[in-house]
């Protein structure tokens, strides 16, 4: 009679298991740990910007910057991606993770992506006035800046535009976007920072509901962008095209606020559905159907998914 053929038993492994808590995971420290890691880390970091500049005004309130210029623009969006860019990077110490997962790897930074979609954006605020002039409701008047001044001021608002691009995508679409779709997946976190992005531009001057619903619609077409190129470099780029022909090229309120040394002065008459009344076009009724055509457009051309996680 035969031996039943003894089967090998496994090796125990001298690995330990990975140790799991309230505070961390399989992965490390869980993602709402690390989202309030960084949250904290921008709140200690703007504090201690706001007390430099504090010391720098000698107790002043009021440093000389307006956010109708370009330099006051400027100024408050690089305040704000330093502190964010600042807080990922020490992060990325923390999480053993490349500063440029978190959605701006320098290897990309201004190439092909941020340029094509530089361009859309300036088409896209273009083809929306185009159809608001349409309904006869916006007209350009005349220009407004000449000169030397006309050219000083085309580069500030360019570099001030790129800052803004960068600034709201990274604090909104960066770390705390590749964070939070690790804990909750990728729609739902496009969904909860695409509506605080909404809420974020409700203080502005001028805001409306129709205004900050159509901001959530920039957020979200946005998540779309990332979510098919991988990173913020197109979305940055659209933003900064979108902003600058609209605050800059016709000189059109921008989510309330009217700029200084614009290229064009404007004019716009008719029902607030059409014109976006004190907000500007963002508030029309044009800008969200605008928005979706060019996410389907995208979405052709962009067709694989490549965000690094979700």
């Amino acid at each position: 009679m035969s031996n039943p053929e003894v089967l090998p038993q496994p090796i125990p492994s001298s690995a330990p298991l990975p140790q799991t808590n309230w505070f961390r995971g399989p992965d490390g420290i869980r993602a709402g740990w690390r989202v309030l890691i960084f949250l904290a880390i921008v709140v200690g970091l703007s504090l201690t910007l706001l007390v430099g500049i504090f010391i720098v005004a000698r107790g002043s309130v009021q440093a000389g910057v307006s956010q109708l210029t370009p330099f006051g623009v400027g100024l408050s969006e690089a305040a704000i991606f330093f502190v964010t860019a600042v807080a990922a990077l020490i992060m990325s110490v923390i999480e053993h993770r490349p500063w440029g997962q978190y959605g701006l790897p320098l290897r990309a930074a201004f190439r092909k992506d941020f340029w094509i979609g530089t361009l859309v954006g300036f088409l896209a605020i273009s083809t929306c006035l185009l159809a608001i002039f349409a309904f006869h409701g916006f007209r350009l008047t005349g220009q407004a800046t000449h000169g030397s001044t006309l050219i000083s001021a085309t580069v500030a608002w360019t570099a001030a535009f790129v800052v803004v691009g960068l600034a709201e995508e990274f604090a909104f679409r960066g770390y705390l976007q590749f964070t939070l779709t690790t804990g909750m997946g990728f729609w739902l976190s496009a969904i909860l920072l695409s509506s605080l992005f909404g809420l974020a531009h409700a203080k502005n001057p001028g805001e409306t509901v129709p205004g900050v619903l159509s901001v959530v619609v920039f957020g979200l077409v946005f998540c779309v962008v990332i979510r098919r190129t991988g990173n913020l470099w197109w979305a940055v780029g659209f933003h900064a095209g979108w902003d600058w022909g609209q605050t800059f090229f016709y000189g059109v309120p921008d989510s309330g606020a009217v700029a200084r040394y614009n290229l064009f002065n404007s004019a716009f008459s008719g029902p607030r559905w059409l014109t976006g009344g004190t907000v500007g076009p963002e508030a029309s009724v044009f800008t969200p159907l605008i928005l979706l055509l060019v996410a389907l457009v995208f979405t052709r051309f962009y067709r694989e998914n490549k965000y690094p996680v979700g």
